[in-house]
């Protein structure tokens, strides 16, 4: 791959909400596909569902630790992982190369120089420990592969509408966080508000789900929006 702007998929896992959407916002801007987790746990479930090509890991976090989660992740894994941590002394920083980061980033920092440092990872990491197949999400029988938009029944495209593939690309990319309807009008640029939004995540059900009115993937959060949850 060649960075930046190759579209590489970086994890970004933070309980700082704040930090976490502005490093979403700014390595998007670089020509990163960013996806975000507020703790550990949610990070294992992006993981189980999309392959990336890098992870920017917080070490303190409620739960398991940024700490705990890369030599948990370095017993079967290869995935490049930058840490970030309140702490810069020099143990700290030990302890989490130790831990199987890559890199060691201490806050406060420019995230013009963490852009730097995924980059300077990227272009030495191994080919092996980049992912061969598409990103995608698997809904039962059906697959979405993320980075050709495209929704697949076995092998056989399945026919989507424009905003149905926007909204399913939305959600796909970041599987198991609600997103409210306002952030689904404003992602996929859908026009008539929140009930439009309704009428077509009702029409995308009817083509993913095995019974449309019982939903098992695409979820409605009662007063907080819709979430993906696949296989």
């Amino acid at each position: 791959m060649d960075y930046p702007g190759s579209e590489a998929h970086v994890l970004v896992v933070d309980d700082d909400t704040r930090l976490r959407d502005l490093l979403k916002s700014y390595l998007s801007q670089e020509g990163f596909r960013v996806t975000t987790a507020a703790h550990a746990a949610e990070a294992r479930q992006k993981m189980a569902a999309l392959a990336f090509d890098l992870l920017v890991l917080d070490i303190m976090m409620p739960g398991e630790s940024g700490l705990d989660l890369a030599k948990s992740l370095r017993e079967d894994s290869g995935v490049p992982i930058v840490m970030l941590t309140a702490m810069g002394d020099s143990d700290s920083r030990i302890e989490g190369l130790e831990a199987g980061a890559d890199d060691y980033l201490p806050k406060p920092f420019e995230p013009r120089e963490l852009v730097l440092r995924i980059n300077a990872i990227l272009r030495r990491a191994p080919q092996a420990d980049m992912p061969i197949r598409p990103n995608q999400v698997r809904l039962g029988g059906f697959r979405f592969d993320l980075n050709r938009e495209l929704l697949l029944e076995g092998e056989a495209p399945v026919r989507l509408t424009t905003t149905e593939t926007a909204l399913l690309r939305a959600l796909a990319g970041e599987p198991g966080r609600v997103m409210s309807r306002e952030e689904l009008t404003r992602l996929c640029d859908i026009d008539g508000g929140d009930r439009t939004v309704d009428v077509q995540v009702n029409r995308l059900r009817r083509k993913v789900e095995p019974d449309p009115r019982v939903p098992r993937y695409l979820q409605t959060i009662r007063g907080r929006g819709y979430v993906l949850r696949p296989d």
